[in-house]
C-alpha cells in the first residue's frame, strides 16, 4: 500500500492504545506521523525512535485537547513542519462509568471536551489545508457506543454519537472536493481505556471484573473476541486508499457483530 507515502498523518490520543497503532501503522506505510498525547516522556520518545526507525520523519505535540489554542498550535506546527495535513484522526478520548445521578459533573465536561469538542477544533483547523491540496481523509474513531449505548456510560455514548453525527454533516460539507471523513466505530477492543474500564464496570454494577468481560464486554460481541489494535489500524489504512474514495460520512462498525442483532 503506497497511497500515504510521503503524506502527513496527524492522530491525536496516539501515545498508546489503539492512536498508536494506527501511527506506526501508517508509519509502515510511508507517512510522516504527529504523535499526541499524554504518557511518560521515555516513552514517547522511544515510540518516536521507533516511528522514525521506519523511515519517516514523527513529530511529537503534546497539546492538550480541552484546550482549543493549543489544538490549533497543533495543527500549525505539524503544517509548518511538514508542508501539508493530509491525514487527520481524531482518536482521543477519556471514560468516566457511573449512574447519571452521581455522575460527577467534571468528568462528563472533560469527556464531552475530549471525545467530541477536540474534533471539531481539529477539524475546522486542518479542513483548510487539505481544501487547498484536493485531497484529505478525515478518520473519526467513535465507537459501537456512537451507534448503539450501554448503561452508565451516558457522557461517552452522548460524545461518540455526536462524533458520527458530526463526521455525516462534514462529509457531505466537503464530499466534491476529494476530501472522506468517515467514522470507525469499533466494539471493544483491549486497550488501557478498556482495561480501566473492567474494573469501573465491575465496581458500578457490583460483580467481577471477570463477569465483566464475559457477561458485559463480550457478552454482545457475537464473535466472543476483543477487536484487535491492529484491525482497526488496517481499516484506518484502508479509508486512505484511493478504493476508499467514495467511502465518506460512513458510520462503519469493527465489532464482531455486536449492532448486527
Amino acid at each position: 500500500m503506497t497511497d500515504i507515502k510521503g503524506k502527513t498523518a496527524i492522530i491525536t490520543g496516539s501515545t498508546s492504545g489503539i492512536g498508536l497503532g494506527i501511527a506506526k501503522a501508517m508509519a509502515d506505510n510511508g507517512a510522516n506521523i504527529v504523535l499526541n498525547g499524554f504518557g511518560d516522556d521515555t516513552n514517547i520518545k522511544t515510540s518516536c525512535q521507533e516511528i522514525e526507525s521506519k523511515g519517516v520523519t514523527c513529530l511529537y505535540n503534546g497539546a492538550d485537547m480541552t484546550k482549543p489554542q493549543e489544538i490549533e498550535a497543533l495543527i500549525s506546527e505539524a503544517h509548518t513542519k511538514f508542508g501539508s495535513i493530509d491525514i487527520l484522526v481524531n482518536n482521543a478520548g477519556i471514560q468516566h462509568v457511573s449512574p447519571i445521578d452521581e455522575f460527577p459533573p467534571e468528568k462528563w465536561d472533560a469527556i464531552i471536551a475530549i471525545n467530541l469538542v477536540s474534533a471539531f477544533h481539529t477539524i475546522r483547523h486542518s479542513l483548510p489545508h487539505m481544501k487547498k491540496q484536493g485531497w484529505g481523509r478525515v478518520i473519526n474513531i467513535a465507537s459501537t457506543h456512537g451507534l448503539v449505548a450501554s448503561p452508565f456510560k451516558s457522557a461517552y455514548v452522548a460524545a461518540k454519537h455526536g462524533i458520527v453525527g458530526m463526521t455525516k454533516s462534514v462529509a457531505l460539507e466537503v464530499a466534491e472536493q476529494g476530501i472522506t471523513v468517515n467514522s470507525i466505530c469499533p466494539g471493544y477492543v483491549k486497550t488501557p481505556l478498556v482495561e480501566n474500564q473492567i474494573a469501573d464496570t465491575a465496581k458500578a454494577r457490583g460483580i467481577t471484573e471477570e463477569e465483566v468481560i464475559n457477561d458485559v464486554l463480550l457478552a454482545a460481541q457475537w464473535t466472543k473476541d476483543f477487536v484487535s489494535i491492529e484491525q482497526v489500524a488496517a481499516f484506518a489504512l484502508f479509508l486512505c486508499t484511493a478504493n476508499a474514495s467514495n467511502i465518506t460520512g460512513a458510520a462503519l462498525a469493527i465489532d464482531g457483530g455486536w449492532t448486527a442483532a
